[in-house]
């Protein structure tokens, strides 16, 4: 878990900055969270709601649907993994073991559980705190905050169809991860209803457990249908639902939804291609929409969290301005040129965003009446949340302690959120550059005990290198496993090359290609270590590890480039993009029934291996989202080729690897193949 048990998460604050709220769990090595509440005016914590005591000694039972959403979240822990405020932060509803509970968050206030109609999903409270809201079985059901008055508002017609859950895309690819928002009013709700019966069914299986059946899956694959996704407003008195209404055959991705006290409902929807998007006004009476505004692009648009949003009367986007992301208000910029914004974190008077500006700096800004202002002046990796004057702002860095949670009153440190995360063994010593000709920002690790090593070292490239995925960032726990295998005798080199989050340029730079762009920067920064570090690195023998996209890179890198890299391990490769999902396929490739060539070159599976490297695929059989077709298919290929490879199935495991006997013991398992794959000894 990257040492990230026992740090706060999940930050709200009150709307009159009474008091802070967030998730945390007891102990570095504890997965469950609690719910906890610091009051700004004493600088004291409370906890809220504890799973143990509500729990007792009761094992925790998720369903289906719960388990696929911490999935899309790649949420790994366990306890209270989310919450929902009302709009004052009086009240936070939560799930706990599939069971609803609402938590008064003022002092003295108590935990309730409240009689829901299965397992809970999402639980929301009204903006007023007098009923919530949630997803169950299909449908979406309300209940009086009192535990009284709970019943469906809608129902599935049919097993494929449900109401109040973001679809598969939305929160694997769109960033949205909810279903359904209430009015401001309390009286209403705008509910995506999603049906799958288009999408393709696949199935998923555990060889392992050849009399459990398969998993049935429906999954979007590249050039197939998506679900039929639309949306609805329910009035909460059981009056009958009225369908929004717009061009769902232009525009067929639901990607926003704001619905404030600050205007009409906003709506956010983009076309399969994703080179346009509009922002509608919706009239909740009559279900109509209308234009506000529209944005296109050649390549692809952006969904940025926080936004479309009203603040001040005016509309808030984040827009490709002079190859920024700008936010813009009525589609002016008005954040300066340096800054690429990456997030609108809070509407409430002022804007609070996020942005990335300089090497591997992310920062916290605040947009008020009086314009811009950078609220965390030191280098780091920064994020924030406010409300009522209050801010809390969260620091990572490369120095000091893995990451601090601030809180802010008046312009001054009033108190901060204590962590309970264990303390790592040590510190990764980094140093970041920008590498070559195009400035590739790099990350550069070595032994801590250079001494123990005689010679060059041999190079490990530890890229995830794919779009949304930087990793050449100012934090500690970015660089926490790259340090232990520099600690095993290699120079680590960690590059985010073009794809990776960076200018629209830059991005857009692997439009129809996702691997030659992504492998000549890994290479090229690579050289420019070689280069800068003289006999200190052994270029003959330099392997490349990776997961997901990173995986996928691996597997390119040593079969099309083997005079260069000599050795590869690629866990969960996107090994043929032909077998992954719509929207993050399409965005960068088009649809394969339109630019098959951009599928042949992107694929690890379309082959150039002379002479053979080894390579390890490693792949979890449970996963969803990457497939084990994936590396199957690579395997197949590679073995009709004449290829030796290893190939590690991971019975059980999904995309991701939380367990801690699976991540530690592949740990190990990598480190032993590449000293048998690059001749190493133990110390050399």
């Amino acid at each position: 878990m990257r040492w990230t048990l026992g740090a706060p998460k999940a930050v709200q604050v009150a709307a009159d900055g009474a008091r802070v709220t967030f998730l945390r769990s007891p102990s570095g090595t504890d997965r469950a969270g609690a719910l906890w509440a610091l009051d700004v005016g004493t600088g004291t914590e409370r906890v809220v709601a504890d799973p143990a005591v509500l729990l007792g000694s009761g094992e925790e039972s998720l369903s289906a649907t719960e388990r696929a959403r911490r999935e899309r979240l790649r949420e790994g822990g366990a306890g209270i993994t989310a919450y929902a405020t009302d709009d004052g932060g009086r009240l936070a509803a939560f799930a706990l073991s599939s069971r609803l509970f609402v938590a008064a968050l003022e002092p003295g206030g108590a935990v309730r559980e409240l009689p829901a109609a299965g397992p809970v999903v999402d639980p929301r409270p009204a903006p007023d705190g007098t009923r919530v809201a949630y997803a169950s079985g299909g449908a979406l059901h309300v209940v009086g905050a009192d535990g009284t008055g709970g019943r469906p508002l809608v129902a599935p017609e049919s097993p494929d169809v449900s109401y109040g859950l973001a679809d598969f895309i939305a929160a694997e690819e769109l960033d949205r991860h909810r279903g359904f928002w209430w009015a401001p009013s309390s009286d209403a709700l705008l509910v995506a209803r999603v049906d799958e019966t288009p999408v393709p069914v696949w199935h998923i299986g555990d060889p392992a457990h050849p009399d459990a059946e398969p998993v049935r899956h429906r999954y979007p694959v590249a050039g197939a249908a998506n679900a039929d996704v639309s949306l609805w407003h329910v009035p909460v008195d059981g009056a009958a639902a009225t369908e929004v209404r717009w061009d769902r055959e232009m525009f067929p991705y639901l990607v926003r939804v704001h619905w404030s006290s600050g205007g009409a409902p906003l709506i956010q929807v983009m076309t399969r291609r994703q080179d346009r998007y509009a922002v509608l006004t919706v009239d909740a009476a009559t279900g109509a929409t209308s234009l506000l505004r529209e944005v296109s692009d050649p390549s692809w648009v952006d969904a940025v969290p926080g936004v479309p949003a009203w603040w001040d009367g005016r509309l808030l986007t984040v827009e490709v301005v002079e190859d920024r992301y700008a936010l813009c208000a009525d589609g002016t910029a008005v954040s300066p040129g340096a800054v690429q914004v990456r997030e609108v974190a809070e509407v409430a008077g002022d804007v609070l965003v996020v942005g990335t500006e300089g090497l591997g700096e992310q920062h916290a800004y605040r947009l008020s009446a009086a314009g811009w202002e950078r609220l965390t002046p030191e280098p780091g990796w920064h994020g924030v949340r406010g409300a009522g004057g209050v801010l809390v702002l969260t620091r990572a860095a490369l120095d000091g302690p893995l990451g601090t949670v601030t809180v802010v009153a008046g312009g001054q440190p009033v108190a901060t959120v204590a962590s309970h995360a264990a303390d790592p063994p040590f510190r990764p010593a980094v140093t970041l550059l920008r590498a070559g000709p195009r400035g590739v920002p790099t990350a550069v690790l070595w032994p801590r005990e250079r001494e123990r090593y005689a010679g060059p070292l041999p190079v490990l490239l530890d890229p995830y290198g794919g779009p949304h995925g930087p990793r050449v960032v100012r934090s500690q726990r970015a660089f926490l496993e790259s340090q232990w295998w520099a600690d095993q005798g290699f120079c680590v080199v960690v590059a985010d090359g073009r794809g990776t989050p960076g200018a629209p340029s830059w991005e857009r730079a692997v439009r129809f290609d996702l691997a030659t762009a992504v492998l000549e920067d890994q290479e090229a920064a690579l050289h420019a270590v070689a280069e800068a570090h003289g006999g200190e690195v052994d270029l003959g023998r330099v392997a490349v590890r990776g997961w997901s996209f990173g995986g996928h890179l691996a597997a390119l890198a040593v079969l099309r480039r083997p005079e260069v890299f000599h050795a590869g391990i690629a866990g969960a490769p996107c090994a043929d993009f032909r077998l992954y999902d719509t929207a993050y396929t399409e965005r960068y490739l088009g649809l394969p029934q339109e630019h098959p060539e951009a599928y042949d070159v992107s694929s690890a599976v379309t082959l150039v291996t002379d002479p053979a490297r080894p390579l390890l695929i490693i792949h979890g059989l449970a996963d969803d989202n990457v497939v084990a077709a994936h590396s199957l298919r690579l395997s197949s290929a590679l073995l009709a080729a004449g290829r030796p490879h290893e190939f590690l199935p991971l019975s059980g495991v999904t995309h991701m690897t939380p367990q801690e006997v699976v991540a530690e013991n592949l740990l190990l398992l990598q480190l032993d193949f590449l000293r048998r794959s690059l001749h190493l000894t133990t110390l050399q």
